[in-house]
């Protein structure tokens, strides 16, 4: 999946994944976490979600990346805030109210832009990548956070061939076997939610749960 893809998608207008309320799992599961109110947490490939508004008020600094400027300004237009920017390496940075996204390539980022981070959010970053990334995806990942850095990762889990993504299906398997040999892993629960998603049944699926995991690096 190419860059072009998501900046087209933003371009368009084509956002069905942006979630306009507070995800339900992170107010839910956060407190599992144990993070200290002024532990950084880094949200990747946020996009313009409020659950980094959510993050903040509980007192913790907000680190995003974003591909999109598109996303990034939009963020902080709809809520109210004037950020100031700046060049940051190959990002363009935009800080306001202790939340900075940094607006490029997730595969750009190396330690020391998150070397301050005691945790991770991820809702939307793993299930919008094709298979063949997933797995470069969490090495990369591992590879620049702190050790002891928790992630609380939300996934989504249907019979991929009634679908194509994204989202896209990543088993609680495939979750295991991408982090095992760097972190704990913890399935927190796994939930059937076909129900309650009428957008998913019209494409066809016959299934579709939602997992959250507790990730403990080494």
């Amino acid at each position: 999946m190419k860059k072009d893809f998501w900046l087209e998608r933003w371009d368009r207008g084509e956002i069905g994944f942006h979630q306009d309320e507070v995800n339900p799992y992170l107010v839910r599961y956060w407190p599992q976490l144990q993070v200290d109110r002024d532990s950084m947490v880094f949200v990747p490939l946020c996009g313009k979600s409020r659950d980094m508004l959510w993050l903040r008020n509980r007192g913790h600094q907000v680190l995003g990346v974003e591909l999109s400027a598109i996303a990034v300004q939009s963020f902080f237009k709809e809520n109210g805030y004037s950020p100031q920017q700046a060049s940051k390496g190959k990002f363009d940075c935009c800080e306001a109210n202790g939340i900075r996204i940094l607006c490029g390539d997730f595969f750009d980022l190396g330690k020391e832009d998150l070397a301050n981070v005691g945790a991770v959010y991820d809702r939307a970053s793993l299930i919008a990548l094709p298979p063949e990334m997933r797995e470069r995806y969490a090495r990369h990942l591992v590879s620049i956070l702190p050790p002891a850095t928790q992630i609380l990762l939300v996934t989504v889990d249907y019979p991929q061939a009634e679908m194509q993504g994204p989202p896209f299906s990543v088993t609680s398997e495939e979750v295991t076997a991408l982090y095992r040999d760097y972190a704990e892993v913890r399935l927190l629960t796994q939930l059937d939610v076909l129900a309650k998603n009428p957008r998913f049944q019209e494409r066809g699926l016959s299934g579709l749960q939602e997992c959250i995991f507790l990730l403990t690096l080494r």
